[in-house]
Formats: structure tokens, sequence, C-alpha cells
């Protein structure tokens, strides 16, 4: 075995509530303007939906007995933090900042269903 067994994540899965798919497709391409991608055939039938953007993808998975994350979350290295946040905010998108961490500059958002995402500023 390499002294690294892993190279990358591959993806990214969150849980979204029954029938919210075009409330997904509106926040994740319309508003942090990721792209859908085509689930396989028979993923596609159990509901959801698939986000890309470069290497990132997230998954948006049905729970029936739905439970946002609110403190397991992606975090996202913005290519234009400030560009993107100015967008959320403009759209009502509540953007928290943090100054936490020294050296970092970063936020967290909720998507429509209460996940959490840490934007993280790309320096």
């Amino acid at each position: 075995m390499s002294d690294v067994p892993f190279r990358a994540i591959d993806h990214v899965q969150l849980a979204m509530p029954v029938g919210e798919e075009a409330a997904a497709r509106k926040f994740y391409c319309e508003l942090l303007g990721m792209s859908e991608m085509a689930k396989p055939e028979e993923l596609a039938k159990r509901g959801g939906a698939w986000f890309v953007s470069g290497r990132v993808q997230l998954h948006l998975g049905i729970e029936t007995d739905f439970r946002a994350a609110r403190k397991a979350h992606p975090a996202l290295r913005c290519s234009d933090y400030d560009a993107l946040t100015s967008k959320l905010r403009a759209a009502g998108i509540p953007v928290h900042e943090l100054g936490d961490i020294p050296g970092v500059h970063r936020c967290h958002i909720h998507d429509p269903f209460g996940n959490r995402i840490e934007l993280i500023k790309d320096l």
C-alpha cells in the first residue's frame, strides 16, 4: 500500500428532502455557479441531483426523514470568494464570516435545506 492511501475526494454527499430538486438546482446552479451533472439511470430513479464545478462534485440524495447537516459540511475553496459572497448576500442568503483561523478567510452559508457549507477564499 502507498504511504498516501487517498489522493482526492471524489465527491461529497449531502441530503435533501423529497421533491426539492428545483430548489437544489436554483441554489447550486444559479447561485453557486455549479453545473448539474447527469446521474446514472438507475440512481436517477431515486431522485436528488448531482452538481459539479471543475473537479468538485456535490451529490444531493433524498432522505425521507431528512434532517439538515448543521455541523458536518463540505468546505469549498472559491476562485472569486468576494464576488460569490456578494452575489449570495444580494440574493438574501446569510453569509456568516469567520475570523477564527489566522490567515484563512472563510464563511458559512446554508443551502435551502439548512445544510451548512463552508466557503474559503483562495489566496
